[in-house]
């Protein structure tokens, strides 16, 4: 299963960014999606994730600043980043997860650089 992430890149704090994950329409409407980042030296770590049903959960971290959002005719999930501090520089990457059939796919992580 490929899920494809985009829309990283540079910004300076207090800026935004989006990012999409497109995954085939079986695993959009199957699986939690989700972002996760890691910071060079650091564990990959849950952003923001989302049930199938679109009930989001997001790390204390960037409460109030991102949102993550789907829409089902494109089969993409979305992050939207606003607010961005240089301590969200990181490598982020798409997921889909279903806990129940045991299935677990990553995208290609996408970079994203905040700095002034």
């Amino acid at each position: 299963v490929q899920l494809q992430a985009s829309g990283g890149g540079s910004a300076q704090p207090g800026g935004s960014l989006r990012l999409s994950c497109t995954a085939p329409r079986t695993i959009v409407s199957s699986h939690f999606m989700g972002w996760y980042h890691q910071a060079p030296g650091s564990q990959r770590e849950v952003v923001a994730r989302e049930s199938s049903t679109g009930s989001p959960n997001y790390a204390d971290s960037v409460k109030g600043r991102f949102t993550i959002s789907r829409d089902n005719t494109k089969n993409t999930v979305f992050l939207q980043m606003n607010s961005l501090k240089p301590e969200d520089t990181a490598v982020y990457y798409c997921n889909a997860n279903n806990p129940i059939v045991g299935r677990n796919f990553w995208g290609k992580g996408t970079l994203v650089t905040v700095s002034s």
